[in-house]
């Protein structure tokens, strides 16, 4: 029995053999069908040449066969050469920095020195909406830095033309930036002037009579903002005084959310040539939260609903008494200008707001003007214990609350045809 099985053993190894010579032999059948010759040679010496498949001609063939394509495939391309709408088609060109160009050295320059900017007239505006809102607005390019080409695609090809385009590291700009997150460009512009400037119509039809006065704001964060809720308010125009951050500052910028593009800005001025910016019949109101007039007139009224000036905040107006050396008693010499609650109606004629800054308070030149064109002194009232609000947030709730006022005045004309009482008095006055 054992004798059996071993040779039925030993009979299966040939079989095995010629399987897997089959197999081997059917795997390189495939493959060979699978190529495609470039030509074939007959016995009788015919030689058949055969055409490749698309995509695998060679680059000698490749060309020529792209002179021979279909005429509709042509005539797409002619019409897209007419048509210049990519960034290269426009012919712009950029260059690479090296190390040690002394053009990007420029750049921290213009950041940190207010002189330079005064002298060089000369700002610098980082990302690329703000970049974008101050091209539309008419700005003025002289140099972008960026990391990648595709910033600047993202901006008008017309507003380039003539600029000097540097591309360089984002590294590089990473070090420049003041931002966390840097957007990779940065421009150079010339410092915008507002007379020229062209600002968006949205703008200019919901612009009011409505001014906004800077009496030496020197935190940029809160300058920004203010300038961003002048815009938002629809304020015809925004001056700076002297003493004032300057407007061009890039904490500023940044805080303004391209502001400074929405609404004019002028910048530096001197309190004798101030009146000269405002309209005709133009009344100064000064935003004042606890100023010694505001305690002593409305401390009575405001008493009954718990508003109560703090008389801390008075030791920083130190302009509201002085002391007479020889008799040592104690004079006034701040102007005679009545203070109002910030709700009633102060915009019957165009009005302007002065805001003063948190550390010296308004100026006595501001209280002047407020006097001589009929103004008042605002008061917002604030509870006890609390020395004054945030500037930024005083000048947001005083200039939105004249934008409610002359919406409503506005509102009662169209409906009624007759204008109000306080508006009849002074177009008769």
């Amino acid at each position: 029995m054992a004798a059996l099985v071993k040779p039925a053993r030993f009979a299966l190894r040939p079989l095995l053999q010629v399987v897997q010579a089959w197999d081997l032999g059917a795997r390189r059948w495939v493959r060979a069908l699978r190529r495609s010759p470039v030509k074939v040679a007959f016995p009788s010496g015919e030689v058949v040449e055969r055409k490749r498949a698309p995509g695998k001609q060679p680059r000698k063939a490749a060309s020529e066969a792209s002179a021979h394509e279909p005429q509709e495939k042509q005539s797409l391309e002619v019409s897209r050469s007419h048509t210049l709408s990519t960034w290269e088609e426009s012919g712009l060109r950029y260059d690479k920095a090296f190390p040690g160009d002394r053009r990007l050295s420029s750049v921290m320059t213009i950041v940190k020195s207010r002189p330079f900017r005064e002298k060089q007239g000369k700002i610098l505006l980082e990302g690329r909406r703000l970049i974008a809102d101050a091209l539309k607005a008419g700005a003025v390019p002289k140099i972008f830095f960026f990391s990648r080409v595709e910033y600047l695609k993202e901006l008008p090809v017309d507003k380039l033309k003539g600029v000097s385009l540097i591309k360089v590291k984002f590294e590089d700009i990473k070090d420049w930036s003041d931002l966390v997150t840097p957007q990779g460009i940065m421009g150079i512009f010339a410092k915008p002037d507002h007379v020229k400037m062209t600002y968006p119509k949205t703008q200019l039809q919901h612009s009011l009579p409505l001014l906004l006065i800077c009496d030496n704001l020197r935190d940029p964060g809160n300058l920004g903002t203010i300038l961003r809720s002048a815009a938002g308010a629809g304020c015809s125009k925004v001056l700076l005084t002297k003493g004032c951050v300057d407007a061009w500052e890039p904490k500023v910028l940044r805080a303004g959310m391209s502001a400074h593009f929405q609404v004019p800005i002028i910048n530096n001025l001197e309190w004798e040539t101030l009146p000269n910016y405002l309209p005709p019949d133009t009344r100064v109101y000064v935003a004042d939260n606890c100023g010694r007039y505001a305690q002593a007139q409305v401390s009575n009224k405001a008493g009954d609903h718990g508003w109560v000036c703090d008389r801390r905040a008075l030791k920083s107006h130190r302009y509201e008494e002085e002391e007479d050396v020889e008799t040592g008693a104690s004079q006034d010499w701040l102007p005679e200008v009545e203070v109002q609650s910030y709700d009633l109606d102060w915009t019957e004629a165009p009005a302007a707001v002065v805001v003063g800054g948190e550390t010296h308070g308004v100026s006595l030149e501001s209280l002047q003007l407020a006097e001589s064109t009929g103004g008042k002194r605002l008061l917002i009232p604030v509870v006890p214990g609390v020395d004054s609000l945030n500037s930024a947030m005083a000048a947001s709730i005083l200039l939105f609350e004249g934008r409610r006022q002359l919406r409503v005045r506005a509102e009662h004309l169209h409906r009624t045809g007759v204008p109000t009482e306080k508006d009849a008095e002074v177009s008769s006055s």
